[in-house]
């Protein structure tokens, strides 16, 4: 529980580190800076994959496929899942639709803790129903104050969820699995990069895309490992209870860059930020009950 705890909330302040740098990756578009993210994910990826020796993983996988041909379309789907809503997080930003999107961040842990209990009978601890009450009322302010919900908002709720649960149905919840992920997604990385206009000129004219790009990519291949991870150690709703703490930090990562939280935006963003406090105390709680508990003799 408590590594899944520490991947969880580790890979968030990675992905708020990501959303720091990407002004800095200019001129490239949002659908360049996700091939290139991609394509320097998926190098570092294969060390960690190597590293911590999980091959025989994708081996299973591939003879899964094998065995069962029809898995191969669930793989695809998969993969196709996660490249969208990692196109997506680039994309919004630079469209101007960065709200919804963060609405989908900040409506998705509520349909994880959904999910968990109608899928998988998951139990939530007084504390960890207590945050989402708190996260629920902040999310209810935001969709009244916003007058509905966007298709960037629905993509991101229910399409991170499905995923979630697909990886779990299919037994791919694990780095060989999110490897292959990342493996399919090349393609389309490949296009976004070189089609017209290429972006590889951009990178010759501008140096300081030479190391910010391997950058992005060793952080994104770091966060994702992390938050695949985490998304195996733990519940499913308490791994979304904590999936506020990234929209969190990408306000506070806003803040950096000069934007400001409106006063009628307290309302959504005060009882979230309170969630993710009760959240970190149940986290807390626990660790201190387990490193009390008597040892079995």
């Amino acid at each position: 529980m408590v590594k899944g705890l520490l991947a969880s909330v580790a890979a968030s302040v990675m992905f708020a580190a990501m959303y720091y740098m990407a002004p800095f990756l200019a001129p490239l578009d949002g659908e360049q800076i996700f091939g290139w993210r991609v394509l320097c994910t998926l190098p570092f990826t294969t060390v960690l994959l190597l590293a911590l020796r999980q091959g025989g993983r994708v081996r299973m996988l591939a003879l899964r496929v094998r065995r069962q041909p029809s898995l191969a379309l669930a793989l695809l789907a998969s993969s196709a899942m996660l490249g969208l809503q990692l196109w997506l997080f680039l994309w919004a930003p630079l469209h101007g639709r960065a709200l919804p999107v963060s609405l989908g961040y900040f409506l998705l842990p509520l349909v994880m803790v959904l999910a968990g209990r109608l899928l998988f009978r998951e139990r939530l601890s007084r504390l960890q129903w207590t945050a989402a009450a708190l996260a629920g009322a902040g999310v209810l302010h935001e969709l009244v104050r916003a007058g509905g919900m966007s298709w960037e908002t629905w993509v991101v709720a229910l399409g991170y969820t499905v995923y979630f649960v697909m990886r779990r149905r299919l037994a791919t919840d694990h780095l060989g699995g999110h490897w292959l992920d990342m493996l399919l997604l090349a393609p389309a990385a490949l296009w976004f990069v070189a089609r017209p206009p290429s972006s590889l000129p951009l990178l010759a004219q501008h140096s300081h895309l030479w190391s910010m790009v391997p950058v992005l990519g060793v952080v994104s291949a770091v966060a994702l490992a992390l938050y695949m991870a985490a998304s195996r150690w733990l519940p499913l709703a308490l791994f979304g209870l904590l999936s506020y703490v990234e929209p969190v930090l990408l306000a506070l990562v806003a803040l950096l860059l000069g934007e400001s939280i409106a006063p009628a935006q307290w309302p959504t963003y005060g009882p979230i930020f309170a969630a993710v406090a009760v959240l970190v105390l149940d986290g807390v709680l626990r660790l201190y009950a387990g490193q009390t508990r008597p040892a079995a003799t």
